[in-house]
């Protein structure tokens, strides 16, 4: 990268270490202290590299950060914030800042930052990024929905920082696919990325796992080995479940973020490791804080950039789409010859919470590949799970109100239980269920909900019904 990298910050005496440690890494830095100053230089030298600080005298650097990034799309903006002001500085990522500083950082930080911008600039060169308008795929997620446009601009962005993302959601979300992704969009794809699943391992083996350990250190550490955190170097370490974690290893986990350091079990010296962290968790993690099973100063510590995974039922319109690429890829997979969903099934998944979001319904349509064949799923070929009528619960808003017994008020052909006698059981069936039906507008899952059977079983009725 040609040309010198733009410094805007008003306090003097900053600004001269900053572009003292800048040159003296090799680089070339020009000094502004307000934002008239910042037009002008950048009108002149279109810096491709930015650090700018938030707090200027003159304005707001939120908003010139915006006019740069109008002017300039791939320009590198790094945003400099007191630690207050956390807050702004997400914001400024979510709006197109390349990284942030929070002050007070040090100088391994700072040039940190500076060599991923060059890096990423050259990486533009060599792969240009091919946009696309509310693209329905974007690295390994599915999905057009306006939530899931939210989640691939935010990892686009945050992706290319080095800050520490904590990634929350229900459990089938896609937490490790994020952390995935944010890997994968940094400029630290071509290192590692080493997820570790901290509720799957024992207590007693955690500290091994992350930090490692040398031979003799223990009972069974019969060689020396390598920790996540040093495997990951160059890299990301994923920390899966990460409030799992026992609490005298979150204190060490700490210190590593503190020091970037890491001391294996038995070694009476530390060395340094190049880390970026994501951690995930199912958990509410300020719940965990206020129980008093995660410590305080670590949730802040790694709740820089938050990210939620939205459930399922929160992004209804990627469910159909979902199943269709899920469909085709286990069809290709086993050999099958499905080529899609039938109505009947589109409207089973449609009218599903999926408490196990998207790792259910692949569940749920990998048992229909692997047990039956094409060329069209049907309700009957779903299992027990998909077909489960759904119990009301305060999500289902006015749905709720609907009872059985409103229901059998509609379908009652008489006040009088004479009125029945006489008539075929079989009649009395198709009658109420055909009430039923037309009481929840034609909708047969709300109906199979209300008389507490599957779907499925309505549609093969009404199959049989159609035939005689």
């Amino acid at each position: 990268m040609d040309g010198p990298i733009l410094l805007v910050e008003d306090t003097p005496s900053l600004s001269m270490v900053y572009q003292a440690v800048i040159r003296k890494a090799g680089h070339n830095a020009e000094c502004v202290f307000s934002i008239s100053e910042a037009r002008e230089k950048f009108a002149k030298s279109k810096h491709k590299i930015v650090l700018l600080d938030l707090l200027l005298p003159d304005g707001d650097g939120m908003e010139l950060m915006a006019e740069f990034i109008a002017e300039q799309p791939d320009i590198k903006i790094i945003v400099i914030t007191a630690n207050g002001s956390i807050n702004r500085a997400v914001e400024a990522m979510r709006l197109g800042s390349f990284d942030f500083l929070v002050k007070p950082f040090d100088e391994v930080r700072l040039l940190s930052a500076v060599d991923n911008a060059r890096q990423a600039l050259m990486n533009d060169v060599d792969h240009p990024r091919v946009s696309a308008d509310e693209p329905d795929e974007f690295q390994g997620f599915i999905g057009s929905s306006e939530v899931m446009q939210g989640i691939y601009k935010m990892v686009q962005n945050i992706g290319r920082s080095t800050a520490t993302v904590f990634v929350t959601g229900e459990s089938g979300t896609g937490k490790e696919l994020c952390a995935q992704a944010i890997h994968d969009v940094s400029s630290r794809a071509n290192g590692p990325f080493v997820p570790l699943n901290c509720g799957a391992i024992p207590r007693g083996l955690l500290e091994s796992e992350v930090f490692g350990h040398l031979k003799g250190s223990f009972t069974g550490a019969i060689a020396d080995k390598k920790g996540a955190a040093a495997a990951a170097s160059g890299g990301t370490l994923f920390l899966d479940e990460i409030c799992e974690m026992d609490l005298s290893l979150q204190t060490k986990l700490l210190r590593f973020l503190q020091t970037s350091t890491i001391q294996p079990v038995g070694a009476t010296k530390a060395h340094m490791v190049d880390v970026r962290i994501v951690c995930a968790t199912n958990r509410d993690p300020l719940a965990e804080v206020r129980a008093g099973r995660f410590r305080e100063d670590l949730y802040y510590r790694l709740h820089v950039v938050p990210i939620h995974m939205p459930p399922l039922r929160e992004r209804a319109a990627d469910v159909i789409e979902i199943a269709d690429k899920i469909l085709a890829k286990f069809t290709a997979e086993e050999n099958k010859e499905f080529t899609g969903l039938s109505p009947e099934v589109r409207d089973i998944f449609a009218s599903m919470t999926w408490p196990g979001n998207v790792r259910q319904l692949m569940n749920v349509i990998r048992n229909v590949v692997v047990l039956n064949d094409g060329p069209i799923v049907l309700p009957e070929m779903l299992p027990p799970e998909a077909t489960m009528p759904r119990q009301s619960s305060p999500r289902d808003d006015g749905e709720a109100a609907v009872g059985f017994s409103d229901a059998m008020r509609v379908a009652e052909p008489s006040n009088n239980l004479a009125a029945f006698i006489g008539t075929p059981l079989a009649t009395l069936e198709r009658e109420f269920i055909e009430a039923t039906i037309d009481f929840c507008d034609g909708s047969i899952p709300q109906a199979a909900r209300l008389l507490d059977v599957s779907p499925s079983t309505l549609y093969r009725k009404k199959e049989g019904w159609e035939k005689t």
